[in-house]
């Protein structure tokens, strides 16, 4: 079946021929486009079946694309083009000290206003060489110094191998638009054996007041999917970088952030300090929900069954299209379901 951007890239191949033939596409209006459940109550305004039993629609009209929102969660045509929504925003992560016992080592911080690491890629006789970065050190840690940074750590981090998971609310860092940056701050100390610590299971995610739940950030490399409810976004990714010393993070996509001092008293002959970033992001970020393509240009109009997975009520809708060269029409069809 053919995804919506492929419906859309079809309809719009079809008006470029139309163009340049100079005659429209002969479509009918949109507005004749129609939906009626084989299971419509009396009064024809919703159906109604039993769990188990596909609900079956009936078109009429014959418009070039038409998509289905079946209402539940993820699929609601109202959240079709909605990227922002204010919900709870919770990180999660789990942690563990796998060695050393100096006290506050680790530290979460938050920034509105830090400008990121600067790099670039280096550059050998005019080629990129894509996999290898080069810091401009002396930049990030001005942009380091620069920022605002809150200091969000939980109060119960690990204190041994044993791990912890802790949760973290920044709802009170969420607004709309306004992105922000998280971190994990690494110190160390001289004279005695610098902690190691490692960190797993980290989800970022905004937490809506309808029990949906959309991870926007986690341990995924740069541009990784994150899926939700059907749609994809992308993670925001990891970057790493050394302020004293040279003990770094080291980042393994989707798995974990680890970072290791110095393994002996000995080895201990200086401070350490490194940090780890994630952003910029916005926390109050969702998926736009999604619909399915059920007719496009090539297929004729059929009978539509689709499967209902739980009890309930829902507002199934269907959106036409017509587009030629020179005209685009588009409207909806609504029809309540209920399930029992």
């Amino acid at each position: 079946m053919l995804s919506s951007r492929n419906i859309l890239a079809i309809i719009i191949a079809a008006a470029s021929v139309t163009s340049c033939n100079k005659k429209p596409l002969d479509l009918a209006p949109v507005s004749s486009f129609g939906v009626q459940a084989d299971s419509m109550n009396a009064s024809h305004d919703g159906a109604s079946y039993s769990l188990g039993s596909p609900a079956t629609f009936n078109f009429t009209g014959n418009p070039v694309a038409v998509t289905f929102y079946s209402g539940e969660i993820g699929h609601n045509y109202i959240y079709r083009n909605r990227t922002s929504a204010a919900g709870i925003s919770r990180l999660i992560f789990t942690n563990a000290l796998n060695a050393g016992t100096q006290a506050n080592s680790l530290h979460v911080m938050l920034s509105t206003d830090f400008k990121g690491v600067v790099s670039s890629r280096t550059v050998v006789q005019g080629v990129v060489t894509a996999n290898t970065l080069v810091y401009d050190s002396a930049a990030t840690q001005a942009n380091i110094a620069a920022a605002s940074w809150i200091d969000v750590t939980p109060s119960k981090l690990a204190t041994n191998a044993t791990a912890v998971t802790d949760t973290i609310d920044l709802s009170t860092y969420a607004a709309a638009g306004k992105k922000v940056f998280i971190a994990f701050k690494y110190t160390a100390q001289a004279g005695s054996i610098q902690n190691k610590w490692t960190i797993t299971n980290l989800t970022l995610s905004n937490n809506l007041s309808d029990g949906t739940i959309y991870t926007i950030g986690n341990l995924g490399a740069y541009n990784v999917p994150i899926v939700n409810y059907g749609g994809t976004t992308f993670s925001p990714g990891w970057m790493a970088f050394p302020v004293a010393n040279t003990y770094n993070w080291t980042i393994t996509a989707g798995t974990s952030l680890v970072i290791t001092g110095a393994a002996t008293a000995t080895d201990a002959t200086s401070n350490a300090e490194a940090w780890t970033f994630m952003g910029s992001i916005d926390l109050t970020s969702v998926t736009p929900d999604m619909g399915v393509a059920v007719k496009n240009i090539t297929t004729a109009v059929a009978p539509f069954k689709y499967l209902y997975p739980a009890v309930g009520k829902y507002d199934a809708v269907f959106a036409a299209t017509n587009l030629t060269a020179y005209t685009q029409d588009t409207t909806t069809r609504k029809i309540p379901v209920v399930i029992k």
